[in-house]
Order: C-alpha cells, then structure tokens, then sequence
C-alpha cells in the first residue's frame, strides 16, 4: 500500500481518531494509502512505534442510543515512523514523493506557533511549523504539488494561523517570492475542529488482554470532524460513514461545540464539587445535578443559540458522553481557569438570552453564583488576578470588572447575591433543588 499522508504527532488523539478513519477506509476499500507518522519533538515515540510494525490496538467504548457499547479495532494504518532529530534525511526526503497528498497534525495547542530562533539550516527545526516549512520547501523546489494540510491542535483557525507561520519563516529565511505564491495557490490549509475525547493507554482491565503493545489505545464512540474545503473525491470520510462536515465556514460549529459541550462542562462544575460530586458521570447519575444541567440546556442554552438539527444532536450527544462508564472525567480537572472559560463557554449565551428574554436566565445565574461561591470558599486553580478578585472583592466588584468578563455584569448584582446566599444557607445541591422548583 503507498504512503500518501504524512501526520505530524504520534500521541493517543490522532491514533484514536484519525488513524482510525484511516484504517477503516483502507479495510473498506475506500481508500488505499498509509500514513507516514513524523515525530514532532526531540524524545518522542516513534522508536517504539517501529519496534512493533507500527500497528496497535484500539478500544471504543461509550453509550449509543441508551445503551453500553465497546468496538475493537485493530489499527494498521500506519507505514512507518519518522524521528527527524535522528533521521534527518529521511523525513525531509518526503518530500520528494509525489504519492503524499495529505498532512494531518496535532502537536498540541502550542505547537502551531512561531519561533523565530529556529532556521532553515536546522536538522530539523525545533518548532512544528519551521520543520513543516523546510518540507514543504523541499516540495516547491522538486516542482511537485501542493497539499491539503488538516491540522487538528485545538486553536482557533487553525489552518490560517499554520499557513501564517510558514509564511512568516518564508520571510525570515529569505526564500524566493515564488515559495510564498507557491504556498498562497498550491496548497490548502484547512480550518479544522475536532471533538473526540481520547483517554489514551488505560491503566487497568484492557491493558491486560495486549501487555505487549504499547500504544494500545482507548477513546469514545462519539467523534466529529468539521473540515472547511471538500476533499470527500479524494479523502471519502463520509462516505465511510465518519460523522464528518465538509463546509466553507467551521464557526457555526464551533460555537456549537463551545456553548454545549463546553458551556454544559462550566455551568455545572463549581455546583458539582460544592456539592461534592467528584466526576462528570456521577453528575449525571444524581437527580439534581442531572436535571439542573438538564434545564440549562434544554431552557436556556439550546433556545439562545438556536435549536436545528445539528444543535439538537450534539446536545444528546453530550448527555450520553457524560454518562460515558468508561471516563472518569473529574470537575478538578474541568475546574482549572473556570473564570476564562464562563466568559468564553457561558456568559456569552447568558447575555445573549437576557438580550431576547428581557430577564437572565436562572440556570446559568446560578452557575456564576456557585462559580464566585466556590472561588471564595475552595481552592481555585487559575491565574493569580482572578483569584485573588473572586475570593477577596465584594460581590457586585466582582461583577463589574471588566478584566475577568470584558463586560461589567453590575445589573445582576442582586440577583447573583440571592443565589450565592441560597447557597451559603441551604448548601449547593439543596439550593440547585431551589432554582428547578422556581
């Protein structure tokens, strides 16, 4: 089989989720070509990799329609692994085959940023896009075609801000203008968004069935790939039945996934560890916390936003990932920063819905009131500033600095402290069992 993808990263996300895509194609005979996996940082994996052909288990396992499901796959999508500290030539040599049409990459949220340290004479360059750039260098001199880049780091435009890396270590290395147009025309940087949770090496019950392969890998049945460009011809992920989007504008769908699934994530965090709920499953196991999250959504989130089809089934789908048995998804973990994420993740619908309604919705008041309250009683884990603000300030100055909102929120004042004392009186569950019953 050729190798006609080269994929920048060999950690649990892209095994989990596009290795498999890619797996499933080529065993469906929807497509024909292997990935080449490259290293992205010095004292990587992909060593290892190669010592067992580059092959390795995968478990998908979640609630489906109500009901308990777990998938194995066994993954061999992958050719072989390239580690550049060491192999230099190897990976730049990529370059030289016509066969590679795709890039595909995660090298975390940082890994798409400029390093002006790095250049065009380092074997290789520290930084992903300085590497990327050397390749694609390489490629423009061969004379050969372009690629379709899909990056997957979480960062907003992701394949805007790539291209601009490139772009910029064109300038700083002084290669030719006709690079830069080469990589303007010839190649198609794509916004992506994707949404799997990948819960990577487990440390229990299924490492024991394969205690040889490691790489073996676990995530959730859900996924979602958004795309801007259509590729489908080339690259048939629906076809294959993948819950993907080929679409010209991925931020309808971003705001979906970053009002419900993160939204719900926030509005239900600091209530949860007030009332002692150490995990996300367990919420959705208690009554209260269950229905509290069900009213935010259903009443408050979901009609703000506006409720079609895509809205509608992403919002079911966060209930039964939620549930998922197999994810111990702790708040602690969720609760780091919650400042910034409410004024990213929830505030944003909460104004939105006064702007229509005329009134604040209660659910996500509610949560700001646990929010303040959890800052000022527990142990926040974020930025210096805004602990210090939440735990220390009066409520109504903490509602009107702008530095934590980029808005002043005085006007919900009364209301946010009518919460917050329902809290201090009757404790975080008992008061959420107040704000259903109103």
């Amino acid at each position: 089989m050729k190798e006609t993808i080269i994929q920048f990263g060999e950690g649990n996300f892209l095994r989990g989720f596009f290795d498999y895509f890619l797996d499933v194609m080529n065993k469906t005979g929807l497509y024909d070509g292997k990935a080449v996996v490259i290293q992205p940082r010095a004292g990587g994996k992909c060593q290892l990799l190669n010592a067992q052909d580059c092959s390795y288990n995968l478990y998908l396992r979640g609630i489906e329609n109500g009901e308990t499901k777990q998938e194995h796959h066994f993954i061999e999508a992958i050719s072989r692994g390239i580690d550049p500290y060491k192999n230099f030539d190897e990976y730049i040599s990529l370059a030289d085959n016509p066969d590679f049409r795709f890039i595909v990459s995660n090298t975390t949220e940082a890994g798409i940023s400029f390093d002006d340290t790095c250049c065009f004479e380092d074997k290789p360059c520290k930084s992903f896009p300085g590497k990327l750039t050397q390749l694609l260098y390489r490629r423009y001199k061969n004379g050969l075609k372009g690629f379709i880049l899909l990056p997957c780091e979480l960062i907003d435009n992701n394949g805007d801000a790539l291209k601009e890396c490139v772009l910029q270590y064109a300038g700083l290395w002084s290669l030719e203008e006709g690079f830069s147009e080469w990589i303007e025309n010839e190649n198609h940087f794509a916004n992506t968004l994707v949404d799997r949770i990948v819960t990577g090496y487990p440390a229990d019950e299924t490492k024991d069935k394969y205690p040889d392969d490691k790489f073996l890998d676990t995530a959730e049945l859900f996924h979602l790939w958004v795309i801007e460009g259509d590729f489908e011809d080339e690259f048939p992920l629906k076809k294959a039945g993948f819950n993907v989007v080929w679409t010209t504008d991925a931020k309808p769908y971003k705001k979906i996934k970053v009002r419900i699934l993160n939204g719900a994530h926030t509005s239900l965090v600091a209530a949860s560890l007030l009332s002692g709920i150490e995990t996300v499953g367990q919420a959705m196991k208690d009554a209260t916390a269950n229905a509290f999250l069900n009213k935010c959504m259903k009443e408050e989130i979901l009609p703000t936003i506006g409720e079609n089809e895509e809205s509608v089934s992403f919002a079911k789908h966060v209930f039964d990932r939620f549930g998922n048995p197999f994810i111990q998804h702790k708040w602690r973990s969720i609760a780091l920063n919650s400042v910034s994420k409410f004024s990213v993740r929830v505030l944003p619908t909460l104004l939105e819905y006064k702007e229509k309604n005329g009134v604040y919705p209660k659910g996500l008041t509610f949560s700001l009131a646990a929010l303040i309250y959890f800052y000022k009683n527990d142990t926040p884990d974020d930025a210096a500033d805004a602990v210090e603000s939440m735990k220390n300030d009066s409520i109504a100055d903490i509602l009107k600095n702008t530095a934590l909102w980029q808005t002043d929120l005085s006007d919900m004042t009364d209301t946010v402290t009518a919460y917050y004392n329902k809290i201090d009186l009757l404790g975080a569950k008992e008061a959420m069992k107040w704000i259903l019953s109103e």
